[in-house]
C-alpha cells in the first residue's frame, strides 16, 4: 500500500479499524456517520480527508490556545527542527530558555523539572509529595481528571456519587494497592475535605485540584480553604494546571484565583501542542529529583526519553511571547463571555433547558438548571440531552466531542461566532 497516496474519510476509517483499538486513538471515538478522520487545520478551523471543514472547539484538548498553525508557532518549531528534533542527557538550550521564563512566570515556581505529558506531570508531583512527607495518600476530587496513570483513574468517571473518602476504580487492570491510596472528596466542599484530613491527617501527603474541574469553577474561596488546611497539616498543596495553565490567565489558574500551591502540573499549552509537560514548584520539593541525590534515602526518580524535548521547548516559547501581548487573555475571556451570553439566547428562544456556561475560555453546554458545583451536580444533569444536542451541532460542522467540555482559541472571532450561532438555533430545532 502506498502511504503517502491521498485517501478519503472511508479508506482511512478502514485502515484504522484494522489496526487501532475501536479505529480510535485514545478514549473518544465518535459514532456513526459522525466519524471522519483530520487532514489538516489552519486557525480555528479543521479539515477532514474528504474536504469537510469544521469549526474546532476542542483545540487539541485544550492545547491549541492560539489555533492551528500559528505563524509565530510553526516558524519557531521548523527552525528548531532544522538545529535538532532531539537531544538526551544533558540540557538543551530551549528548554533551558524556556525553564528560565517559566520559573519567571509562573507564581509557585523556584523550580521545574520536565516531562513529556501531564499525565507524567501528575505522577511525578504525586511521588514528589510522598518522598517530601513521606505519606503514602493523596487526596483527590471526584470527577477529575489528572491523567490516565492508576493513581489518577480512581472516581474520574463515577456513575454515581462515592462513599467519601473511597473512590471507585475507573479502568480493569488497577492494583487495588494503589486504589487505595487515594482518597477521594466532594468538589467545593472545603467542610468535608477538612472532615476528612482531621481524619486521615497522618496518611495524607497531598491534595491534589484542577481550579477548574472540566467546566466547575473553584467557588470563591474554595482553594484558598485548601491551602489553609494544607499548611495547617503539612499536606502539600498540587495544583493541576496542564488545562488552565497559561489559559485562564497569564500566571494560569494560580493567578486567575489568587492562591499559590505547592507544586503545580503542566502540559498542552506548556509545549506548545508538543510533547512536553513540567512539574513547577517549592525548591525543597522540586530538587528531590536532583540527579546528584541518587543514592539518598528522598531522591526522587525523573526521566524520559523526551523530557525537555527541544522543538516543543521552542513552540511554547513562541506560545508564550504571542499570550503575552497586552490585554491578550482578556480579550480571550471577553470572547467566551460574549458567545454563551449570545447562546443563552438561542437556547432560551428555543425553550431548550440548558445553560451556556464558561469559566475563562472553557466552556459547554450543559442540561440543568444552574451551573454545576460538583460531581454529584453534573451526574444529576441530563446528558444524553446534552450529547443529543452535540452530536447536532457536529452534523452542521462545530466540532466536538459529544458531552465533553470544549475550548476557544485566540483564531476564534467573529465569523465563527456567527456560524455557530446559526448551527446552535438549527441544532435545537432538530430536537425539538
Amino acid at each position: 500500500m502506498d502511504t503517502n497516496q491521498e485517501t478519503g474519510n472511508a479508506e482511512l476509517l478502514g485502515i484504522a479499524e484494522r489496526t487501532l483499538p475501536g479505529g480510535g486513538l485514545g478514549s473518544s471515538v465518535l459514532a456513526g456517520d459522525s466519524r471522519f478522520v483530520f487532514d489538516h487545520g489552519k486557525g480555528a478551523r479543521i479539515w477532514d480527508a474528504d474536504g469537510t471543514e469544521y469549526i474546532d472547539y476542542v483545540g487539541g484538548a485544550g492545547a491549541l490556545i492560539l489555533g492551528h498553525a500559528h505563524p509565530a508557532v510553526v516558524t519557531a518549531a521548523q527552525e528548531q527542527a532544522a538545529r535538532g528534533m532531539h537531544m538526551f542527557g544533558v540540557p538543551n538550550d530551549a528548554a533551558v530558555r524556556l525553564a528560565g521564563r517559566l520559573v519567571d512566570d509562573i507564581p509557585c515556581a523556584e523550580r521545574i523539572a520536565y516531562a513529556t505529558t501531564g499525565s507524567e506531570a501528575t505522577a511525578y508531583a504525586m511521588r514528589l509529595a510522598r518522598a517530601f512527607t513521606g505519606r503514602d495518600k493523596v487526596m483527590k476530587f471526584e470527577g477529575a481528571y489528572h491523567g490516565n496513570h492508576d493513581y489518577a483513574l480512581v472516581s474520574t468517571f463515577p456513575r454515581h456519587p462515592a462513599n467519601y473518602p473511597d473512590g471507585q476504580a475507573d479502568t480493569c487492570g488497577q492494583p487495588e494497592a494503589i486504589r487505595s491510596t487515594m482518597m477521594v472528596a466532594p468538589y467545593n466542599d472545603a467542610e468535608t475535605v477538612e472532615k476528612l484530613v482531621h481524619e486521615h491527617k497522618a496518611e495524607i501527603a497531598a491534595i491534589i485540584v484542577e481550579c477548574v474541574q472540566r467546566i466547575i469553577s473553584a467557588e470563591p474561596g474554595f482553594l484558598r480553604a485548601l491551602r489553609r488546611i494544607c499548611d495547617d497539616n503539612d499536606i502539600v498543596l498540587i495544583f493541576d494546571e496542564v488545562v488552565t495553565g497559561f489559559r485562564l490567565a497569564p500566571g494560569g489558574g494560580q493567578g486567575y484565583f489568587e492562591v499559590t500551591p505547592d507544586l503545580a502540573t503542566y502540559g498542552k499549552v506548556v509545549g506548545g501542542s508538543g510533547p512536553l509537560s513540567c512539574v513547577a514548584g517549592r525548591a525543597e520539593i522540586v530538587d528531590l529529583a536532583d540527579p546528584a541525590r541518587k543514592g539518598e534515602p528522598d531522591f526522587v526518580y525523573f526521566n524520559g526519553t523526551l523530557h525537555g524535548n527541544p522543538v516543543a521547548a521552542a513552540a511554547t516559547l513562541a506560545t508564550l511571547d504571542e499570550l503575552a501581548r497586552p490585554q491578550t487573555h482578556d480579550r480571550l475571556n471577553a470572547y467566551a463571555d460574549d458567545f454563551c451570553r449570545e447562546a443563552q439566547k438561542v437556547l432560551d428562544a428555543n425553550r431548550v433547558g440548558a445553560i451556556a456556561c464558561n469559566t475563562g475560555s472553557l466552556w459547554q453546554i450543559l442540561f440543568m438548571a444552574a451551573p454545576p458545583r460538583n460531581q454529584a451536580d453534573m451526574l444529576a444533569g441530563d446528558g444524553e440531552a446534552m450529547r443529543r444536542l452535540d452530536t447536532e451541532l457536529l452534523k452542521r460542522g462545530q466540532y466536538n466531542i459529544p458531552g465533553v467540555r470544549r475550548f476557544f482559541s485566540l483564531a476564534h472571532g467573529e465569523r465563527e461566532m456567527e456560524e455557530t450561532l446559526k448551527a446552535l438555533d438549527e441544532s435545537c430545532r432538530a430536537l425539538a
